[in-house]
């Protein structure tokens, strides 16, 4: 430990304060927000922390720690930590090394379905601090500078990431309102022709269960396959294959499309779209399926409660403007090299924000190793 610095057990400097347990139905208002192992989830009427660093206590995720502004509820699914005595143990000297500590507390979650917090475990975290409270000031202060510089960047960063991603969404847009044109339905350009069938039977055991949890919104990425066999489907399937396109009918998933490459199994909360190839286009029909016009239109058919779907007289009445082949050949040419660049772009800035997240974890590292001094308010981190 580097001289003129101090340890001891969390539970021998601080008081752990739990959250107050209430129920969104019951206890419900619309002033406070409401914290607990996550975000903020709904809103109450009474506060009960104020500029508060929270941990997770149950359903942990890996971002385990957070320092919460202003007033707000927090209820028993989280905690809260304060110092015992401040004149030895500065509150934000606190709150920064428990950031600092973040992966080692979800280190002691305990569980698989839903991690918790092992609290007794948690109580004898060994915190490090120095013994001079001006120290622990001067600590705190470079640290407030460097993230407000960090954070500040991943906000420019974010924003450019975010212009990246509605450039393209105004392209789609436009490509898809040409005047002039004639218009058609859906219903016309494509159908639904997959059979229901067994997943149990043998010569499907290999094939892969595609749900629209395992589509990313937007991009039509597929995450988490697995086959029928490694599911163990019992419940009927619908078979689609490489010409087909996957459209979740879900309203909360509306932008989950699949322009599918293989053949598979896919649950009956996906439409398997299969185009008419001398009408359109299996590119064109994807990309339509993911312009704005047409999600304000599905969800406008699925305004009912529980889980809503769009059904399939709603999906195959929509109207668009349908051009020839040949210019749906050169509106998707078009889009392919914009997406191309966009993508580059996209990954360009989301390295960027991965990079700040890395920058931030070396700097509180660097703080609670006894060495931020070779830092001085003036240093360019960004």
């Amino acid at each position: 430990m580097r001289q003129g610095w101090d340890k001891a057990r969390l539970d021998e400097l601080c008081e752990v304060e739990y959250g107050t347990r209430v129920v969104n139905k019951r206890d419900g208002g619309t002033i406070y927000p409401v914290y607990g192992g996550g975000g903020a989830t709904f809103f109450m009427d009474t506060y009960n922390r104020e500029n508060c660093f929270v941990i997770s206590r149950f359903a942990m995720s890996e971002q385990c720690t957070r320092f919460v502004r202003g007033k707000f509820f927090l209820n028993d699914s989280g905690l809260s930590v304060r110092s015992k005595e401040v004149q030895v143990l500065s509150q934000d000297f606190l709150n920064w090394q428990l950031l600092y500590l973040n992966d080692f507390i979800y280190s002691l979650a305990r569980g698989t379905a839903q991690k918790n917090l092992d609290v007794p475990a948690f109580r004898n975290i060994e915190i490090i601090y120095p013994k001079s409270l001006a120290e622990q000031q001067r600590i705190v202060a470079i640290l407030d500078e460097c993230f407000k510089a960090i954070d500040h960047a991943k906000a420019n960063t974010e924003r450019n990431l975010k212009n990246v991603r509605e450039l393209f969404d105004s392209y789609l847009l436009a490509a898809f309102n040409v005047s002039g044109l004639k218009k058609s339905t859906l219903g016309k350009v494509c159908s639904i022709t997959s059979k229901l069938i067994d997943p149990r039977n043998p010569i499907y055991q290999n094939l892969i269960h595609v749900g629209a949890g395992n589509i990313q919104s937007n991009t039509g990425a597929l995450t988490d396959l697995k086959t029928a066999k490694e599911e163990n489907l019992i419940s009927g399937k619908f078979l689609f294959d490489e010409s087909m396109v996957l459209y979740s009918k879900i309203r909360p998933y509306l932008k989950k499309v699949l322009n599918s490459d293989f053949q598979g199994l896919c649950s009956a909360d996906i439409y398997p779209l299969k185009p008419i190839e001398d009408v359109i286009i299996k590119d064109y029909l994807y990309h339509l399926l993911l312009t704005k016009e047409f999600t304000d239109y599905a969800i406008l058919g699925s305004q009912r409660a529980g889980m809503p779907k769009v059904n399939r007289e709603h999906l195959f009445a929509y109207e668009f403007k349908l051009p020839s082949l040949e210019e749906q050949h050169s509106i998707i040419g078009r889009l392919n090299e914009l997406k191309a660049e966009t993508q580059k772009l996209e990954g360009v800035y989301k390295k960027k924000l991965s990079d700040l997240d890395v920058l931030k974890k070396s700097i509180l590292k660097i703080a609670f190793e006894g060495e931020l001094s070779i830092f001085s308010k003036k240093t360019s981190l960004i």
